[in-house]
């Protein structure tokens, strides 16, 4: 015998997932400005002038591929300074505070930047680019290359 009574399910809200999405990021935006606060304060503190982060992500998978400090304390070790920034994780819609390692701090904020400005950036032929720290100007300059598989028909009646 089979049962006829059962209801399908509500299914995916996808205003629901839009507004979240959006509050998510607009959190995102409220804490940024604070948090290049506290690095940049941090980097100029250990005589840093920029630091160059590159990224790399293809087939689902992404990474960040290295930090490369430059300026009078250029050698200073990132994971030895620490710094304390602002984070919202998606669908948590709060504000949490951690105290990372600049490092970290840096990789972090790379990894929220690129999530807010290109989502799915690692995903099929991927992306890969740089981050610009300028402790100088104050400023995160992104350069993304997005790697585009293209097909074209060309079609011949003879």
């Amino acid at each position: 015998m089979t049962d006829d009574t059962s209801t399908p399910g509500t299914g995916f809200d996808s205003a629901c997932w839009l507004l979240r999405d959006q509050e998510f990021i607009r959190l995102c935006k409220s804490t940024l400005s604070e948090n290049k606060t506290a690095l940049f304060d941090a980097l100029a503190t250990a005589g840093i002038d920029t630091v160059e982060v590159t990224f790399n992500g293809h087939a689902d998978e992404g990474q960040i591929d290295g930090a490369v400090a430059d300026g009078e304390g250029a050698d200073t070790d990132l994971q030895s300074i620490h710094v304390e920034i602002a984070r919202v994780e998606w669908g948590n819609q709060i504000i949490t505070r951690q105290t990372l390692a600049v490092k970290d701090a840096i990789e972090k904020l790379v990894h929220d930047l690129l999530e807010q400005t290109y989502s799915g950036w690692e995903n099929n032929q991927g992306a890969y680019g740089d981050f610009l720290f300028d402790v100088v100007e104050r400023s995160i300059t992104l350069n993304f290359n997005e790697r585009i598989e293209t097909s074209e028909l060309t079609q011949h009646v003879f």
